[in-house]
């Protein structure tokens, strides 16, 4: 899908994003930290270092790397959940990200009041959300259960209904954060339909998973995050197959012998004032 004439090519942009976060021995000794406004107890640890990543819109892409390898953090940096130690990002058009299960919802509320909830949080108008509401409860087929309280729900449920939420407001980028491993496999084939039609409607998405076979029939590009940092992107195929080299300790698993991936450098950026720190 083409963009218009003036229209930013790219959906998000990641430049040279950096991530640190301050551990400490013990609660007291952060506490002492803040009021004293100094790190010196404090034990650094780089969740991200220095990662470029360009997001074309239409484009979906696949991010797979070991627990632990920064994959949710970049996802929440983008999200704007979290805020970068240093780099820049830009994210164009309406989020919606799928990072935690329940993460917008109150437990307390029911699910017809929880989708109304969610959605003022996008900013999206309740004659918007009510005109929709029947979409929405058919797509998560959670039956009666719409109108119980969440903290009812099994994980199963949750995600049914963060899904149908999140892809139900036309977002511009739409992330996702290994949610769709909790459905069973009828609800993620379906979930699959739906990304389809959301990527053809020009949705860029992304998508945190550990299935590689998903990752190589859905995504344009993969990603392989190694501790923190971008250590292969380019055609699904090949950079699954050395990401399962690499995880099984350099057996060939099912990558393909004598084959190199297809690495894809960002260009420079171009977005001038379009980032935001």
């Amino acid at each position: 899908m083409s963009a218009a004439p003036g229209v930013p090519v790219n959906a998000i942009e990641v430049r040279g994003v950096r991530k640190e976060y301050d551990l400490f021995a013990s609660p007291l000794r952060r506490f002492l930290a803040l009021l004293l406004r100094t790190r010196r107890d404090a034990e650094h640890f780089v969740a991200l270092d220095g990662v470029d990543l360009d997001v074309g819109r239409g484009e979906t892409i696949g991010i797979l790397g070991r627990n632990g390898a920064g994959k949710s953090t970049l996802l929440q940096l983008i999200a704007g959940v979290l805020t970068p130690t240093s780099g820049d990002i830009a994210v164009r058009g309406r989020v919606a990200a799928m990072l935690e299960l329940g993460a917008g919802f109150h437990p307390e509320y029911t699910g017809r009041e929880n989708i109304r909830l969610a959605a003022s949080l996008y900013g999206v108008a309740r004659s918007e959300i009510d005109a929709r509401f029947d979409e929405i409860a058919a797509f998560a087929d959670i039956g009666q259960h719409i109108d119980l309280p969440m903290r009812t729900y099994s994980s199963g449920m949750y995600v049914r209904l963060a899904f149908a939420v999140h892809t139900a407001i036309d977002p511009d980028v739409l992330i996702i954060d290994e949610a769709l491993a909790v459905g069973d496999a009828a609800f993620q084939a379906k979930c699959y339909r739906r990304l389809r039609e959301l990527k053809d409607k020009g949705t860029s998405i992304l998508l945190v998973s550990h299935d590689v076979q998903s990752i190589r029939l859905f995504c344009d590009r993969a990603v392989w995050i190694d501790h923190g940092r971008v250590r292969m992107q380019g055609a699904p195929e090949q950079v699954t197959s050395l990401y399962l080299k690499d995880l099984h300790g350099g057996e060939a698993g099912e990558a393909t012998a004598g084959t190199e991936p297809s690495i894809v450098h960002a260009p420079p950026s171009t977005a001038g004032d379009a980032f935001a720190r």
